[in-house]
């Protein structure tokens, strides 16, 4: 189906203050903490990245994800973006589909996430290697309104992907780019 999200990011430094701060304003959790294992897709010649475009496999225990998502804009400091999301029965069997097609693998990134709701926000808390973020999608007067309710400014927002996060953050540090994957153990 497809649909148009309306999102920001928020970092947070104080994670463990996160699940009151939500409880206080209502919110409720409607997904536990869960692992995600997200995969990024392109074509050879990676039109879909110099369209600014992203094909997304994403695996999580309570089902896999194929999402595909055209450009972004900024519009009112938040990320806008027309996408198109199905679930699939195995992300496994679609990977191998997709590089049965031509299609490779770009960028592959993790995180843990608990999904809240509040009115018609989703409110995600994700840990990721480079920290722990909030992830405010729905209408932009509700983000700025919960935003708010959580001790933060709209110059807090964050409108750059976990991809453009992580290549800031291993170029502050001098590092090549790589996958964004917690070390195992």
């Amino acid at each position: 189906m497809k649909k148009t999200e309306v999102e920001v990011k928020l970092r947070v430094e104080e994670p463990e203050k996160v699940p009151g701060l939500l409880q206080q304003i209502g919110a409720k959790q409607v997904h536990p903490r869960e692992f995600e294992d997200n995969q990024l897709y392109d074509f050879p010649n990676f039109s879909l990245k110099m369209n600014r475009a992203m094909l997304r496999v994403r695996i999580q225990e309570r089902g896999s994800l194929l999402t595909y998502k055209e450009a972004p804009r900024v519009e009112g400091g938040a990320k806008v973006r027309d996408e198109i999301e199905v679930g699939v029965g195995s992300g496994e069997t679609l990977v191998v589909i997709l590089t049965k097609l031509g299609m490779r693998p770009l960028f592959r990134y993790q995180k843990y996430r608990a999904v809240y709701r509040y009115a018609e926000l989703i409110i995600t808390v994700d840990e990721t290697p480079i920290g722990v973020f909030l992830e405010l999608e729905g209408p932009k007067p509700l983000i700025d309104e919960v935003a708010i309710r959580l001790g933060y400014k709209p110059t807090d927002y964050i409108v750059k992907s976990y991809l453009t996060l992580y290549q800031d953050y291993l170029k502050t540090r001098g590092l090549p780019l790589k996958d964004m994957v917690f070390d195992a153990p």
